[in-house]
């Protein structure tokens, strides 16, 4: 049997137990040996969960990095941690899998990608919707030329009532980095920029609103995440409104929410080809083109599965192995964070950031 691969978790809460989890247990070539969080209760509460009561536990990272066997780490903590976990990791001459998203500033994304390159370890941060079939089926169908230029695009997650623990770190911007651009904007702009090939943006406007603090109601399972904090901070924005434009001449429209009054709870990425478009929802996917000089609506039979986060981590595994390239390269990283920090940058100063 071939050695497997030894990792060591920081960060044992809701994304770790309910995301990353299931995925490892499917993963007979991967071994978790060390595990840290710095509340003990939360510790012991793991071992129990996972039937794990001898494995290494730490309550300080740095000491798992430096003691603990293990060749890479998945980092699920707080999202201000997140830069200085993954470089003190790769410094330390370990591999590093992080949650999203990959910093809450350009120049802490920046220390990651140096890190990784100076040490030549491994840096991927958790990209999950990529590994939707229906990701992927779209990604090979633009791949065959069959949507032409893709020229412009939209992209979003409207939720009408779903803040996630509300005073705890989601809306502390000093532990968050931000609202639902940063908490949301990660997966839907990422999902769309890699659709459209990974161009380079270039400038972007945006406004962001903080209307829904003092506002209890919930109608979405997501507002279950993190915890919950009566007396507890609200210092970030519920609504972020956006437009990104790219080195190719693409441009993006966006919209992000954890409270607005909408419907109902809806994510989408629209394209627009020169010979097709597609919107994909929580409907499905479905495309425009023509054939034959008549306008013809496709709708593929694509299911995606609820594997993705651990599909994720998988490929990670693979990349590890030798067995694959990543599909996740730092600097796309980096160029995400670009995007949120501008447009916290220019909803503060009303203009346009260049970047």
């Amino acid at each position: 049997m071939e050695k497997k691969l030894k990792v060591g978790l920081i960060g044992l809460g809701g994304i770790m137990k309910g995301a990353h989890m299931p995925g490892y247990a499917r993963m007979d070539d991967v071994e978790i040996t060390a595990i840290c969080d710095i509340v003990p209760e939360k510790i012991e509460a793991f071992k129990a969960q996972f039937g794990m009561p001898d494995v290494a536990s730490f309550t300080d990272y740095n000491e798992l990095i430096a003691k603990a066997d293990v060749d890479f780490v998945d980092i699920a903590t707080p999202n201000y941690l997140h830069s200085t976990i993954a470089v003190a990791a790769l410094n330390g001459g370990k591999h590093v899998f992080c949650e999203k998203p990959d910093a809450v500033s350009v120049a802490e994304a920046e220390k990651m990608q140096a890190a990784a390159e100076s040490s030549g370890k491994h840096l991927m941060v958790m990209r999950n919707n990529r590994y939707r079939k229906t990701s992927k089926y779209l990604k090979k169908f633009i791949a065959e030329g069959k949507m032409g230029e893709i020229y412009c695009g939209r992209c979003g997650w409207q939720r009408r009532r779903g803040i996630p623990g509300k005073g705890g770190w989601f809306t502390t911007k000093a532990q968050s980095g931000g609202g639902p651009l940063i908490d949301l904007g990660v997966h839907m702009i990422d999902l769309t920029v890699w659709l459209m090939g990974n161009p380079t943006p270039v400038a972007v406007s945006g406004c962001t609103y903080m209307k829904f603090a003092d506002n209890d109601a919930s109608d979405s399972v997501h507002s279950a995440f993190g915890e919950k904090k009566a007396d507890g901070i609200f210092d970030v924005e519920d609504l972020a409104m956006g437009f990104i434009k790219f080195d190719n001449g693409a441009c993006l429209q966006i919209e992000f929410s954890w409270a607005s009054n909408i419907e109902k709870e809806k994510m989408f990425v629209e394209l627009r080809g020169t010979k097709a478009g597609s919107t994909f929802t929580d409907n499905g996917l479905d495309i425009y083109t023509e054939s034959e000089g008549v306008l013809e609506n496709l709708h593929p039979c694509v299911t995606d599965p609820d594997t993705i986060h651990g599909d994720n981590l998988r490929h990670f595994a693979d990349v590890l192995e030798g067995k694959c390239e990543p599909d996740f390269v730092p600097v796309q990283g980096v160029n995400m964070i670009k995007i949120l920090e501008a447009m916290y940058k220019s909803a503060e100063t009303g203009m346009e950031v260049r970047l």
